[in-house]
């Protein structure tokens, strides 16, 4: 018999603007008592709900059972800036595009794949152009630096023959109302999503055929005759295979100790303002999204529903070894975004942050996922390495796969590459990383 202690559960950091605006549809069930299942999938985050979609597809008269500590959408993945991007997207560097052409083209195919998937997913769960828009994304940049990232990160897509588009300063001010930027780079690919409406009306749609259980954090695994049992406050799930989708939490479970980098990414959204005249003037249309032209600079969308619209700005990283955070932290980061925001939209000076929160990254060294059979009949799909909407998508779909023992192009080329590597022992780590973070940061300068 293998037992594992889980040694640290989720901890939510601050209120995720998504979240607060989003609608459940469906109602929360907690896992009680014992249930067996063919399936055992952790988390119901992007990773485990496509695992989940992905094993009804394959084995529809399976029994699969879905397991989240929180609630569905007030975890991290309610928490990120809800992009879904095609192309290259490396935030351990401050150019997106690091690799060659075939990298390049690589890696666009199996996001698009992810993204393929997503939309369907969207489409037989109805969500509507406000949860999942295929609109694209602008890389805005703000100094002359962030222009000069811009026409390389151009030349990379330009090698691989991707479409793109050019942005001057007065097209920029069009579409945001803002004379801050200097220039953008369109792509058509990307689809921004609201965040927590999206895994919500996932989790939704899945519910009609499998069990998701919430508020049921899993404390313990243990494996004993060729099955896995999952402990929780309340109850127990059996099943002879696991998939892990908690990300960089899958370390708390026991397994890729030492190799992934827990990076917190901190955001704040605005009260509502009017999406009228005043709000045309003071940001431009009605929808947009900007990525910094420099990786670590500012992430910022706007948003409209009815007639309201809201500014969502995502600025500032650290790396942390601990999952909670003081109020003191995120009030500094408020504080950050506070002037970010005004200096891109003086005139929304008066309108205040209605939610500031923090949600944690994970990244490997070396800019690979945690993923593969870890155990006999467990499987991770974890480390999204910054980009947790596709990367995630992509981890739960190969890790379906893999466990199934579905074959496909798509595996072979996932799984081609080694695992994380080691990071330095801590302190050293930390006093590392986050001194690279912040040199970044500053070299980012007006971008963020």
């Amino acid at each position: 018999m293998i037992t594992r202690p889980v040694k640290r559960l989720p901890v939510e950091n601050g209120i995720s603007g998504w979240e607060a605006i989003s609608q459940r549809s469906f109602p929360v069930r907690c896992l009680e008592g014992r249930v067996n299942a063919d399936w055992l999938i952790i988390g119901a985050g992007f990773a485990g709900l496509s695992a989940a979609r992905r094993l009804l597809q394959l084995h529809p008269d399976d029994k699969i059972v879905v397991l989240e500590a929180s609630e569905v959408g007030k975890g991290t993945s309610g928490r990120n800036s809800g992009y879904m991007i095609d192309v290259p997207h490396n935030l351990s560097s401050s150019e997106y595009s690091s690799g060659g052409a075939d990298s390049t083209r690589r890696e666009m195919a199996q996001n698009r794949y992810a993204i393929e998937f997503a939309r369907r997913a969207a489409e037989a769960y109805g969500m509507s152009r406000e949860t999942f828009d295929p609109a694209g994304k602008i890389n805005a940049a703000a100094t002359a630096r962030g222009m000069k990232l811009n026409v390389s990160f151009g030349q990379s897509l330009k090698a691989a023959g991707e479409k793109h588009t050019f942005l001057d300063a007065a097209e920029m001010r069009e579409i945001t109302g803002s004379n801050y930027y200097l220039g953008g780079l369109y792509t058509p690919g990307a689809v921004l999503i609201q965040p927590a409406d999206y895994v919500r009306q996932f989790a939704a749609g899945l519910s009609h055929d499998i069990d998701v259980f919430e508020r049921s954090p899993v404390t313990s695994l243990r494996r004993d005759n060729g099955t896995w049992m999952a402990l929780t406050t309340l109850g127990s799930v059996c099943a002879p295979k696991v998939i892990l989708g908690v990300n960089g939490h899958v370390e708390d479970f026991g397994h890729f100790g030492g190799r992934l980098m827990h990076i917190f990414a901190y955001a704040s959204m605005t009260a509502p303002f009017p999406a009228d005249d005043f709000g045309h003037k003071a940001s431009g249309r009605d929808r947009w999204a900007l990525l910094p032209a420099d990786a670590m600079g500012a992430t910022v969308r706007k948003i409209t529903s009815g007639n309201q619209s809201r500014i969502v700005i995502r600025t500032r990283y650290t790396y942390d070894t601990t999952l909670t955070l003081s109020q003191s932290r995120l009030s500094k980061m408020a504080q950050a975004h506070r002037r970010s925001m005004d200096a891109r939209f003086p005139n929304l000076e008066g309108i205040p942050f209605e939610h500031s929160w923090a949600g944690r990254l994970c990244l490997s060294l070396n800019h690979v996922p945690a993923f593969g059979e870890i155990d006999e009949g467990l499987f991770s799909a974890c480390c999204e390495n910054g980009l947790g909407t596709v990367k995630s998508t992509l981890a739960g779909m190969m890790a379906a796969d893999l466990a199934t023992g579905f074959t496909s192009r798509e595996l072979k080329e996932y799984m081609n590459h080694r695992g994380p590597t080691r990071l330095p022992p801590e302190p050293f780590a930390w006093l590392g990383i986050n001194s690279v973070i912040r040199l970044q940061e500053l070299r980012a300068g007006r971008e963020g």
